[in-house]
């Protein structure tokens, strides 16, 4: 039994397998076996010695005077052979040398612990890498077929990169190293698959937060990120510390930081933005690397908006074959219409201000926005800084804005441009008209005498004690206000 014990430890050394876990294959495979050759295994009990190197089969039989079942009963004088203290109706365990038994059943035996240690060794398996969907790994192309590439993991786990998964842009050899991402885990007739994806957005981020350890320690945020793989990727990306740019952050000094990423993706072109919780600004991000000259809210229900771009900056704006306006589209989440000044200056956007304007005066639900922490969007912080300064009233920013009077600690230029930039989306200046003067009760009756009437049919002139026109003879009368 040593050498069989010996034999099963070297298995469970190669299918990386548990201690208790190949116990129960052992006992399992044992007792197929004793079914086999006996008829049944409900008598048969297996041990263990402690260190493995011994396992141990015992056929389990109770004592009786006149045996009807030889499996799992046993003579009493046969019994008192083995021990002296026996006596009818207990219960003696006999071991057996697993060699006496059928040929066949030992094939059984076999038969039971390779399925058996397969089956936990897909179960292990699965259990380790099941958590691991989504994170990064490396391997080496193996072999390629139908399109498919097969890549070694240096693991007990087979790699398979699908077509569908695969950068069209990127070609391998067999040894090149790969470095993916584990999108699914599943089990095959060869045991566990690793299901790998080049072109998944977690792979760019994994691959980001690995070189910028603003990302990797939560100062920097990821807020979304939207990917035509092998050609472009847009990355919105927020921080709460006013002092850091996270958009520097990503891309490093002299772009040192993203460069490593867009190599690594075989020059990959990857966009790093700032994130706004202001769509107007937002939509201006997002449309890098064009310059957006200025964007307008169509329908804020159903998320249209329309970027004005110089003539030189519309191909740039909507990108191959309309690529960089349909990542922006998804990372905003607004279907975005891109346009020249030529172009929108047909559409006449006045209006479009001026719907606006009037469904902002009449709608019921439209509340007046009188002070900064009004503006929908604004920064919390920002606002709150300014209210502090004494800037709290919507026009009093402005003149200071357009004065550069704003000198805060803590309020950066860029801050004041958002507010200004909300400001004239969400907020319409009316003129006040002043009040006429009422002028003296003497002035206002030599006035009245001096005044002429006229007939509103005719034209004819008429006066203050005439009931009909002279004229046409149309019939009035006159009211003092």
């Amino acid at each position: 039994m040593s050498e069989m014990a010996e034999a099963i430890r070297a298995l469970m050394d190669e299918k990386g397998c548990s201690e208790d876990s190949v116990k129960q294959t052992i006992e399992k495979a044992l007792k197929a076996a004793y079914k086999r050759t006996f008829g049944t295994d409900e008598n048969a009990i297996v041990t263990f010695e402690d260190d493995l190197s011994e396992v141990h089969i015992y056929s389990r039989k109770t004592v009786l005077d006149g045996v009807y079942d030889p499996v799992i009963e046993i003579e009493l004088e046969e019994a008192k052979e083995l021990s002296d203290d026996l006596e009818e109706g207990d219960e003696i365990d006999i071991e057996l040398d697993p060699k006496t038994f059928e040929r066949s059943a030992v094939s059984t035996g076999k038969q039971t612990a390779h399925q058996g240690l397969t089956e936990k060794m897909k179960d292990s398996l699965m259990s380790e890498y099941k958590d691991k969907v989504g994170q990064t790994i490396i391997g080496y192309c193996q072999r390629e077929r139908n399109g498919t590439i097969y890549v070694d993991l240096g693991s007990k786990v087979e790699g398979v990169l699908p077509a569908k998964y695969q950068s069209k842009l990127e070609h391998y050899d067999v040894k090149d190293r790969i470095k993916s991402v584990i999108a699914e885990v599943k089990t095959s007739a060869n045991g566990v698959q690793l299901i790998l994806s080049r072109t998944d957005k977690r792979l760019v981020q994994n691959m980001l937060e690995t070189e910028v350890p603003e990302l990797a320690d939560g100062t920097v945020e990821i807020r979304k990120i939207e990917r035509d793989a092998g050609y472009r990727t847009k990355i919105a990306v927020s921080t709460n510390r006013e002092e850091i740019d996270p958009v520097g952050a990503c891309v490093g000094q002299k772009g040192q930081r993203i460069q490593t990423v867009i190599r690594e993706l075989e020059n990959e072109k990857i966009d790093v933005l700032r994130y706004e919780t202001d769509p107007v600004l937002f939509i201006k991000n997002a449309l890098s690397p064009a310059q957006v000259e200025r964007v307008v809210i169509l329908d804020q229900d159903k998320r249209q908006a329309l970027a004005i771009v110089e003539e030189s900056q519309f191909s740039l704006a909507i990108g191959r074959q309309g690529q960089n306006v349909r990542l922006a589209n998804k990372l905003c989440d607004w279907n975005i219409d891109v346009k020249t000044i030529e172009q929108a200056a047909e559409m006449d956007l006045s209006d479009i201000a001026t719907v606006q304007n009037a469904e902002n005066l009449f709608d019921s639900s439209y509340d007046e926005i009188e002070t900064i922490q009004d503006l929908p969007g604004v920064d919390e912080r920002v606002a709150a800084l300014l209210k502090e300064n004494g800037i709290e009233d919507i026009q009093r920013f402005v003149e200071a804005f357009d004065n550069d009077e704003i000198h805060i600690d803590g309020v950066t230029a860029d801050d004041l441009e958002a507010v200004n930039d909300l400001i004239e989306a969400n907020v319409q200046f009316v003129e006040e008209t002043e009040p006429a003067q009422t002028e003296a009760p003497a002035e206002t009756a030599a006035e009245a005498e001096e005044e002429e009437y006229f007939c509103p049919e005719c034209g004819a002139k008429i006066t203050l004690d005439m009931t009909h026109c002279p004229n046409c003879g149309i019939e009035f009368e006159f009211e003092e206000e």
